[in-house]
């Protein structure tokens, strides 16, 4: 943690940044190993260029925080107290007239930003987030290692969702067997909220399950990843409950060759955009265009979506280290819908795929 510290004060010198005050969950983790949902509580990391870094959490959190690893001061407050007086003497002692703050714009509602622009009324405020994303988006082999075990739990509920379709269960159903057995393997919680999808429902990208049942014929499809660690998975596989049709199958086929497609553009100094275009060409090319209706991945680390957007105008390149997802699809309504994602990790020399679950067509026969 030390180093990210330290990379984030370099930053604030370069830019004559007097301190930042960081909000989200993500990027406090991130510089602290201090894990938490504060909620609607106040959870804060001040950076300076030259003093020591102090955290602000609830009391009832002062504990977990020590024991995260966290060596410096922490600013706890009850919930009686008002933390922005407690913040305000904790600068006090820093003896620091702020001229530029930077902020997670993206995250700080307007109630804290008024709080905290009360206390430096003259102070201009900077966006932090292009510069923490950036360092978050290169991860180390702690955080690979991390990813590689998450994206393993991954495949495991994908196989459990799998053997558990059978006539007569609901999308509910086998979603509740997928988080049980999980959750049997210390899973606490989900990267998102799982997606078990059946029938028509597969055609809507982020569907929600219900009571539906599941029936021969249709596809069934699979949206899931774990938190582990702080560190996210996410996983999609679509399969088949019985026979399908010619078409379901062309569909499921053309979206294969396209996630193999981009998977294959993945590589160190591969230009990001070619990875959505490499997908894209060949499901327009077999007619399919219209239905692939998002880009073909995203960032993947402490948030299930992150730097960088896997879209077809990103032009940076790809760096040892970044990690994300490639997932290409086709939605079809009156048909149903195919989505194939893994989780991959740019390497020195290559690509590391890190989920595993066969991505060749699954059938389960009734």
């Amino acid at each position: 943690m030390k180093e990210r510290l330290e990379k984030t004060t370099s930053w604030l010198k370069e830019k004559d940044i007097s301190f930042g005050m960081l909000t989200s969950t993500a990027n406090v983790f991130y510089l602290s190993g201090f894990y938490t949902e504060p909620h609607e509580r106040l959870l804060a990391l001040f950076v300076f260029q030259n003093e020591e870094p102090f955290l602000v959490c609830p009391n009832m959190e002062k504990t977990q925080a020590k024991a995260s690893g966290w060596e410096y001061e922490i600013v706890g407050f009850s919930d009686t107290d008002d933390p922005w007086e407690l913040i305000k003497t904790a600068l006090s002692k820093r003896n620091i007239t702020p001229d530029k703050i930077a902020v997670e714009k993206e995250h700080m509602n307007i109630e804290r930003y008024e709080k905290l622009h009360s206390l430096y009324p003259n102070s201009t405020f900077i966006s932090a987030e292009e510069k923490l994303h950036t360092l978050r988006m290169i991860k180390d082999e702690k955080e690979a290692a991390i990813l590689r075990e998450a994206a393993k739990l991954a495949d495991f509920g994908v196989e459990v969702g799998f053997n558990a379709i059978a006539k007569g269960k609901s999308e509910l159903d086998v979603l509740g067997t997928i988080e049980f057995e999980l959750k049997k393997k210390g899973i606490r919680k989900m990267s998102f909220d799982t997606m078990v999808l059946t029938g028509n429902k597969t055609a809507s990208p982020h569907g929600k399950p219900g009571l539906e049942l599941m029936t021969e014929g249709h596809f069934v499809l699979f949206d899931l990843g774990v938190i582990l660690d702080g560190y996210c998975s996410d996983i999609t596989r679509t399969v088949a409950f019985g026979d399908i049709s010619e078409q379901q199958k062309e569909i499921y086929e053309t979206v294969l060759a396209g996630q193999k497609a981009a998977v294959e553009a993945s590589k160190p100094g591969a230009k990001i955009g070619d990875i959505d275009i490499a997908a894209r060409s060949i499901i327009t090319e077999a007619g399919y265009g219209d239905y692939f209706t998002h880009r073909v991945g995203h960032g993947l680390g402490i948030d299930v979506h992150e730097y960088p957007s896997l879209n077809s105008t990103n032009t940076m390149l790809l760096q040892p280290g970044m990690s994300y997802t490639v997932e290409p699809g086709i939605y079809f309504e009156g048909v149903g819908g195919v989505r194939i994602e893994d989780d991959l990790l740019i390497t020195e020399t290559g690509v590391e795929i890190l989920t595993k679950f066969p991505k060749e067509l699954q059938v389960k026969k009734g």
